[in-house]
């Protein structure tokens, strides 16, 4: 498979991952928020739910866009985007472990860090090729 073709598979996979998120955030917070990993044993904010869920899709809109279009720009500007979410995102798990039991952090920050370096793996086939002409991965 090309790293053209890894790219778009990249982007699409994480916009399908950022839409089904959002998704069940927005339209469903209390199940999203029953989930272990998520509620980690805090108090339920509903409007907080919804807000990460909204966010979610947004930065799947951005991703779905740059998987169609495969315009360097809106690839690396899509990508950067939900690395500015994903890094920090691991990070404050990080110093959350303590609200889980030991069984749940080695799946939760596998994940999560999976989830950051996806998006830097991506980065790095943006400047592999240049096949498509100017403006395209």
């Amino acid at each position: 498979m090309s790293a053209r073709a890894w790219l778009r598979a990249g982007l699409a996979f994480l916009a399908v991952a950022q839409s089904a998120v959002g998704c069940w955030a927005l339209l469903a917070p209390r199940s999203f928020f029953d989930i272990p990993w998520v509620g980690m044993g805090m108090p339920y904010n509903a409007h907080l739910m919804m807000d990460y869920g909204a966010m979610s899709l947004a930065t799947s809109v951005g991703l779905c866009v740059g998987a169609v279009t495969m315009q360097r720009l809106v690839v690396r500007t899509a990508l950067a985007v939900y690395l500015a979410f994903a890094g920090p995102h691991l990070l404050i798990h990080v110093h959350l472990l303590h609200h889980l039991p030991a069984g749940q952090r080695v799946p939760l920050l596998s994940a999560l860090a999976a989830a950051a370096v996806i998006p830097l793996l991506l980065l790095a086939l943006t400047g592999r090729h240049a096949d498509g002409g100017p403006g395209r991965p």
